[in-house]
């Protein structure tokens, strides 16, 4: 019988040994992330433990994005201790406003095919989408990474899933991950790794292959893998990475499900208030009255999801009694987005912009609270009670396209239906 992608980088990484799902096993770590949120508990640890010395700090990097400006002294005071940790140690940083882990991580060249990285984050699996294993951990854990270099882990079973045929204009990867916790449940591949594989993975850009990888925290997967191919190593290439170590899965290798889905029928999906895996097909809610549309995430707020929300709103108005935020996963992005003119178009539409970074996702620096009885459209990756700081609000979560949309019409929307059919050219 054969390996999975989980089992083999599992696998070289302790030892260089062939393993299988449900053992346990001490692995090498390529490269951690700690951000902000968890970085207290990780630094106080290093010191409780009296480490006199951190050999894989230099392997470490600290993101300063969830209290991304300080909404309170404690939250300045942390940032404070991790510049001076990264000045002390030479750890890499990411400051306020320099954008998302999950983002500035694969764009500051930190990881590659084969690779084995942990961060403080459930949406880590992100990184799987360049055929690394990403999961998330807490900051004692990377505590342990930056003494010794190594973690233990028990080696996930796996859902192979494959996606058949390209996805149709107006309809992205965010619609493939709603549908797919529509189908299995929120926690419904828990301590599992997907793999996903087949015509409608190879056709998706990398931007749509980083939303399947991240979006499947909220599945509860331990791991969301994604063979590489020409578009993988490219991309990889032009940000710097070590050379790849691509992995393939064996044709005989043992997986606990196999799901297939048609996406070259699939329409888009919206999850409803309060619930990420009470979904349902766009076309079957449109109609429902929306007042607020934030664009974002380290699920949804890179290049591509921008483009969308220009392509649909260049030359045009928000409804009448809408808000649009949109907030882009890193300052790169933020660079590409003005460079091509989208800030300008959505700015024109009535959109605000932000700064790189965590919070319209979590409401943890209070830029965003939603009113009493107000409806959001959000791209983000959770809806449940109290997201944005009022539990008297309703969430739903729908792809940058269906956000844009929505906002253009005041109520839920197919992004189909609008735009004149060639909503993809963005400028």
């Amino acid at each position: 019988m054969g390996h999975t992608i989980a089992e083999k980088i599992l696998g070289q990484h302790a030892g260089g040994k062939a393993v299988r799902a449900g053992e346990i096993v001490i692995a090498d770590v390529d490269f951690a992330m700690i951000h902000d949120a968890r970085a207290g508990n990780a630094l106080k640890m290093i010191e409780k433990l009296g480490a006199k010395s951190l050999p894989h700090v230099k392997r470490t990097a600290l993101v300063l994005d969830h209290y991304s400006p300080p909404p309170n002294m404690e939250a300045a005071n942390t940032h404070v201790e991790m510049r001076a940790f990264a000045d002390k140690h030479g750890s890499p940083i990411y400051d306020v406003g320099d954008g998302i882990c999950h983002q500035v991580l694969p764009e500051g060249g930190h990881l590659t095919c084969g690779d084995l990285v942990v961060g403080t984050d459930t949406h880590s699996t992100t990184y799987g989408a360049f055929n690394a294993f990403g999961t998330g951990v807490e900051g004692t854990d990377v505590s342990a990474v930056m003494m010794t270099g190594k973690l233990w882990f028990r080696v996930p079973e796996t859902i192979h899933i494959e996606l058949q045929g390209a996805l149709q204009p107006g309809v992205w990867a965010k619609d493939v991950t709603l549908s797919m916790l529509g189908r299995l449940g929120a926690e419904g591949a828990n301590y599992r790794a997907l793999e996903y594989a087949g015509s409608g993975v190879a056709a998706m850009a990398i931007d749509d292959r980083m939303t399947l990888s991240n979006h499947a925290a909220e599945l509860g997967a331990k791991a969301a893998l994604l063979e590489a191919d020409e578009k993988t190593l490219a991309w990889l290439k032009a940000h710097g990475a070590a050379a790849p170590k691509p992995v393939k899965a064996d044709a005989d290798a043992d997986y606990t499900q196999r799901i297939v889905i048609d996406t070259a029928k699939l329409a888009p999906q919206v999850a409803r208030q309060h619930r990420i895996d009470d979904i349902a097909a766009v076309p079957d809610v449109a109609g429902q009255k929306i007042q607020v549309a934030l664009i974002g995430t380290c699920t949804n707020g890179r290049l591509d999801d921008i483009r969308q929300a220009a392509a649909i709103l260049k030359g045009r108005k928000l409804a009448k009694g809408v808000r649009m935020i949109v907030t882009p996963a890193s300052r790169a992005i933020y660079l590409d987005a003005m460079r091509e003119g989208l800030f300008e178009i959505l700015t024109e539409a009535g959109a605000s912009v932000e700064a790189a970074g965590c919070g319209t996702c979590v409401n943890i620096t209070g830029h965003y609270i939603s009113g009493d009885g107000q409806v959001v459209i959000s791209s983000a990756n959770r809806n449940f009670k109290g997201r944005l700081g009022n539990p008297r609000s309703e969430i739903w979560i729908g792809s940058a396209a269906t956000v844009a949309a929505s906002a253009l019409t005041g109520v839920i929307t197919d992004a189909r239906t609008v735009a004149g059919g060639d909503w993809r050219a963005a400028a």
